[in-house]
């Protein structure tokens, strides 16, 4: 990549059809962690229009054999859910207390569990518990924000969250609805962030409200209260609701799917991503539990000064308790080899011990599902933990 250029990192809001099914999908693992947190889930959302399908496969092992309902309401959880967002207006065709729910979620196959549970199976190789799934994970970090996270995505984020805090707090501008879009395009001299080159806010309102007041209300209060005002120049275009109108938003206007946002959930197509996605998945799911390592390992490395940017990918296979390759690219930034080194001396990459190092076996999943699931430091989420730079410093000289 040539030193000077400009990039570009989209977020979306929490009532972004997408993001609604990524909450449901979170609330219910969350409630099923709650009951017992060895639960299985793998649960999945779609809506559209004012329907809610749930499917996949949930175990919990403490009901042995009871249905699900006698342990979680997924009703319930999903109206409440549908509520937080801010779909409660009386004109929503998706309104949390109207949409109609179609659960289809079952137990997990027994076929995967003997292969991830930490016991001797027939056919399985070992005692250890194994990952849940084959795949490729990516974790990554940088210098360049002091949340350790890409510029344009974390200026991204900050939008699509004031919107919502205003919204939310219902005073500002009555008229904001839950569906929102923002994107930043950054230009870099010499690797490094120097202005905002543009920025686009796509966000749903009520009928009547006209553009103008629309306009003004994103660059004022939004844009100019949450972006670096030296970054921001008598050069950068702002784009608001750039169709002119957006009243006709969220699962009514468009479908959503769980797991549809993998790049807004990590570094808005800055790292690269090894293709799994997070919502809805218990930490067995090394597609979310080894992301998650990856990027604490990352940003402790960075924290640490070891480098001022750094990328860590590794592969699991299904039932295997041991990582297939480890590898550390700080893009001729630091010392790799020693980096490796150090890495492998601070942090063990199997399953069971990313569950054990993060504490991944509680309720903490809602907190990650909007505004990327990296970067949030104010949510205290544990792969966000510096805990680890002094160890890693140690073992790296």
């Amino acid at each position: 990549m040539s030193k000077s250029f400009i990039f570009s990192s989209e977020s979306v809001g929490e009532g972004h059809p997408d993001k609604v099914c990524d909450t449901i999908s979170d609330a219910i693992l969350d409630a099923c962690l709650a009951v017992d947190k060895h639960s299985r889930v793998a649960c999945e959302t779609f809506v559209k229009s004012n329907q809610v399908v749930v499917g996949g496969e949930i175990t919990i092992p403490k009901l042995a054999g009871k249905p699900l309902s006698s342990a979680i309401n997924v009703e319930g959880i999903i109206r409440d859910a549908i509520r937080g967002i801010g779909y409660v207006n009386d004109d929503d065709v998706f309104h949390a207390d109207q949409v109609f729910i179609n659960n289809f979620l079952t137990i997990q196959s027994p076929d995967i569990a003997q292969g991830v549970d930490a016991k001797k199976a027939k056919g399985k190789k070992t005692e250890e518990q194994g990952a849940g799934d084959q795949g490729i994970m990516f974790g990554y970090a940088c210098d360049e924000t002091p949340e350790l996270m890409p510029s344009p995505i974390m200026f991204a984020h900050r939008l699509g969250r004031e919107l919502t805090k205003i919204r939310k707090a219902g005073r500002l501008a009555k008229w904001l609805r839950p569906d929102a879009k923002s994107q930043v395009a950054v230009e870099y001299v010499d690797g490094k962030p120097t202005r905002i080159v543009n920025v686009v806010i796509s966000t749903q309102h009520a009928e009547g409200v006209d553009h103008a007041t629309i306009e003004k209300f994103c660059i004022e209060k939004v844009i100019k209260k949450v972006l670096p005002k030296k970054m921001l120049t008598k050069d950068t275009e702002y784009l608001i609701n750039p169709t002119g109108k957006f009243v006709v938003g969220g699962p009514q206007g468009d479908s959503g799917l769980t797991g549809r946002k993998i790049i807004v959930d990590t570094y808005g197509g800055w790292g690269r991503h090894g293709g799994g996605a997070f919502s809805g998945k218990d930490p067995s799911k090394v597609d979310r539990s080894a992301a998650y390592m990856g990027r604490w390992v990352a940003k402790n490395v960075v924290a640490a000064g070891l480098a001022p940017v750094c990328e860590i990918q590794f592969a699991y296979a299904i039932g295997h308790p041991e990582p297939l390759s480890l590898h550390i690219d700080t893009f001729g930034t630091g010392d790799d080899a020693r980096i490796l080194e150090a890495v492998k001396k601070v942090f063990s990459f199997k399953p069971a011990d990313i569950v054990k190092q993060l504490k991944l076996l509680r309720p903490i999943y809602s907190a990650s599902t909007n505004y990327g699931h990296f970067g949030k430091e104010d949510a205290e989420l544990p792969w966000e933990a510096l805990n680890k730079v002094t160890a890693l410093k140690r073992a790296f000289k």
